[in-house]
């Protein structure tokens, strides 16, 4: 996703973070629920050392989430409620079941890329921007940069984990 512009208000900020959320809570979601989705064959070779990746990325996810929505209430804006945000991602990625893809590494490695490459795009979009927000902007962009480090330092898990088992 390229944002590809500025971001013009705090209305607009909002909505970005919410895609956030969205995305953190699709990657949560994802990691979740390999495992029991997985027919019972595949379930069986996973090892020890996924199903950690699995947790961990699950619940780095949802850290993510709770500082995404702490940044959109500063904002003054609604939160999207976290039944919506479940229909959305049963909306856009329901229909995929792990088996779709080159197996459960690749699926979490797909995740974790979208999310990276969201908080660059936003990063660069806010900092292209001359908006006054109602919060500090320096704070927001400190944290979505620590949340797009985390990300990428999640991607490098993945393709390390994937790269040692070619």
């Amino acid at each position: 996703m390229s944002l590809g512009q500025q971001v013009s208000d705090d209305h607009q900020l909002a909505r970005l973070l919410q895609i956030g959320v969205v995305l953190e809570e699709v990657v949560e979601s994802r990691a979740h629920h390999h495992i029991e989705r997985l027919p019972a064959d595949q379930q069986a070779e996973l090892d020890e050392e996924v199903r950690t990746l699995l947790a961990e990325a699950a619940d780095e996810s949802a850290d993510h989430r709770e500082r995404l929505a702490e940044l959109i209430e500063r904002l003054d804006a609604e939160p999207v409620p976290y039944e919506e945000i479940n229909r959305l991602v049963e909306a856009k990625y329901g229909q995929t079941a792990p088996e779709d893809f080159d197996g459960v590494l690749y699926d979490q490695l797909c995740n974790e890329e979208t999310a990276y490459k969201f908080y660059d795009d936003l990063i660069e979009a806010i900092e292209n921007s001359d908006t006054e927000f109602s919060v500090d902007t320096g704070g927001v962009l400190e944290t979505l940069a620590e949340i797009r480090a985390e990300e990428e330092a999640g991607v490098e898990e993945v393709t390390t984990l994937m790269e040692r088992r070619a």
